[in-house]
């Protein structure tokens, strides 16, 4: 895999979430993405990043064109050196929730994109992949 180009965002307070959606949005845009996966993309992205703020003290996104043969798409990092997650697997469990939502937020956002990849070490940090694919 062949990444393109990149530019990273920092996502520390409740605005740079806004700005997070409106960079995913334009970088989607540019690279063509049809109105769907766009909007798909953009809501995980959202997501993401509030968590980043409020669960994991702000940390960073990369954004990242990035190309596999035929495909061409846009992946998201998200990462940040907060608490961390003690128990992934009951945190992508739906309805599951150490705040107030609802609880769809990780799983939720692993179903809108194509890949998702998120690992979190207990006291160093967390770390989200997301990546959405338009064949070319």
């Amino acid at each position: 895999m062949l990444t393109a180009r990149s530019e990273q965002v920092a996502v520390r307070e409740q605005h740079d979430i806004v700005n997070a959606r409106q960079v995913v949005r334009s970088w989607s845009l540019s690279l063509g993405l049809g109105l769907v996966d766009l909007t798909k993309l953009v809501t995980a992205a959202s997501e993401i990043a509030r968590n980043t703020v409020e669960y994991g003290g702000g940390g960073t996104l990369q954004i990242e064109e990035v190309r596999d043969g035929l495909r061409l798409g846009v992946r998201l990092v998200f990462e940040d050196q907060g608490p961390g997650i003690p128990d992934l697997d009951r945190a992508m469990t739906d309805g599951y929730t150490t705040g107030t939502g609802m609880g769809l937020g990780l799983g939720g956002a692993k179903r809108l994109v194509d890949e998702f990849d998120i690992s979190s070490t207990p006291g160093a940090g967390t770390r989200v992949s997301l990546t959405k694919w338009k064949i070319r």
